[in-house]
């Protein structure tokens, strides 16, 4: 009888003591991720220095100078490294399908996001225009349902969306009121409305455009197509558009049936820089030959930069000059854009464009979507696409490690792993 009064204070001691233990575990750790002492760039709230972020599921919990590290479950290095927001490429192609006719609604022109966003610091995409009113849902069930990243979409002023020539120049197909009314239905989604390879020399393609825009209250996106003589940009930018209201391919043009924001000369077209004063975005849409660097040096030499970095990715892209996210920053730190406003121009402002103001930022209660980013140094090489023109550099941009919605998605050196022997 004794003995067995003994087993049983002994059984509740322990459980009291495991019990004791667990609790002051769980204080001690108050956050699930600590990512210390990187250098943060997080352009909404203004910090430029270094800092640590405290994550907790799947929010930023904290950001500040010293954070201890016993208060963490998992800590992550970051000396040397530089933290930011995950980065929002907002001119991205992603319905990807077996249709070998769709091109990029559907066909083999487009991309699975998660291989060409995560791996370099991209946690949020925009689609723009493969997907119309007619095949949104199945863009959506397809690709932005089942996939990591998050994809977002302006849809195509044609209904049938991006599926080359034939339905692209179907005027009969450009539905403004349908493509409202399918806006206003996955508001969570669509965040524009685009135009694009419209070829004729008329302007009912952009009415129709910006009409749609205005029943639903989004942007619109123009990618200007070609028309003989070129149509003119200037009056595109100051009677067409909207101000927030984008062009895409700033850096394009020239030789494709549209004009160059430069002359001949290189001379920086006169209504350029008055339109993006009067608030008009400038988007870099990089693509497979969709930038110049005989148009996008001069202009930046003259005080004109993009207000938002984005890559065009396609199946064709990634292959040539563009190739990544960070391969196209990378272009801009070394045509002189510095870090913070490469960084600005691929968080906070495109996430402004698209009216995602929960996007682009680290302020605690965001969603913790994160980058973490190694500026290397040495002698590198810029493409335009392939075999053709060259610029180098000394700086390139290349991503370490990202963390979307709080979970550690990509870590390219092992920022997270212990060696393997201990």
């Amino acid at each position: 009888m004794w003995n067995k009064k003994k087993q049983l204070g002994l059984k509740n001691y322990l459980t009291a003591f495991l019990m004791l233990a667990c609790t002051l575990t769980a204080t001690a750790q108050q956050y699930d991720l600590l990512i210390k002492g990187g250098h943060v760039m997080d352009p909404k709230n203004e910090i430029n220095e270094v800092m640590d972020i405290a994550i907790t599921g799947n929010e930023v919990a904290l950001v500040e100078k010293n954070i201890a590290a016993d208060l963490a479950g998992q800590v992550i290095d970051a000396s040397g490294l530089f933290v930011c927001p995950g980065l929002v490429d907002i001119h991205t192609h992603n319905f990807y399908g077996l249709d070998p006719y769709g091109q990029y609604s559907g066909g083999y022109s487009s991309i699975h996001p998660d291989g060409f966003t995560l791996p370099y610091g991209v946690t949020t995409v925009v689609d723009t225009g493969g997907s119309g009113w007619r095949n949104f849902v199945q863009f959506k069930e397809q690709v932005i349902d089942r996939v990591r990243t998050r994809v977002l979409a302006m849809l195509n002023i044609v209904g049938h969306g991006m599926k080359g020539s034939p339905y692209e120049q179907n005027l009969n197909d450009m539905d403004p009121k349908m493509t409202a009314l399918v806006a206003r239905q996955f508001p969570e989604h669509i965040v524009g409305v685009k135009v694009a390879h419209y070829s004729g020399h008329q302007w009912e393609q952009i009415d129709r455009l910006v009409e749609a825009g205005e029943r639903a209250h989004i942007p619109v996106m123009v990618d200007f197509g070609g028309a003989n003589p070129p149509l003119s940009l200037e009056t595109l930018f100051m009677e067409k558009l909207r101000p927030g209201d984008i062009y895409t391919h700033i850096f394009g043009g020239g030789g494709f049936g549209r004009e160059a924001i430069v002359d001949k000369g290189g001379n920086l077209r006169p209504f350029v820089k008055a339109a993006q004063e009067r608030g008009i975005v400038y988007d870099v849409g990089h693509g497979g030959s969709s930038f110049a660097f005989k148009h996008a040096i001069p202009a930046m030499e003259q005080g004109l930069k993009p207000n938002v970095i984005s890559t065009d990715s396609h199946m064709s892209s990634i292959m040539s000059g563009m190739k990544n996210m960070n391969n196209v920053m990378s272009k801009f730190l070394n045509m002189g854009m510095n870090l913070n406003e490469v960084i600005t121009a691929s968080t906070w402002t495109p996430a402004q464009v698209i009216n995602r103001p929960d996007l682009g930022h680290l302020t605690p209660g965001a969603e913790a979507d994160i980058a973490i980013l190694n500026i290397r140094e040495g002698t590198f090489g810029f493409t335009e696409k392939t075999g053709e023109g060259k610029m180098m550099g000394n700086q390139k941009i290349e991503n370490e490690l990202t963390i979307l919605a709080g979970k550690v998605v990509w870590d390219l050196n092992g920022l997270t792993a212990p060696l393997w022997n201990e």
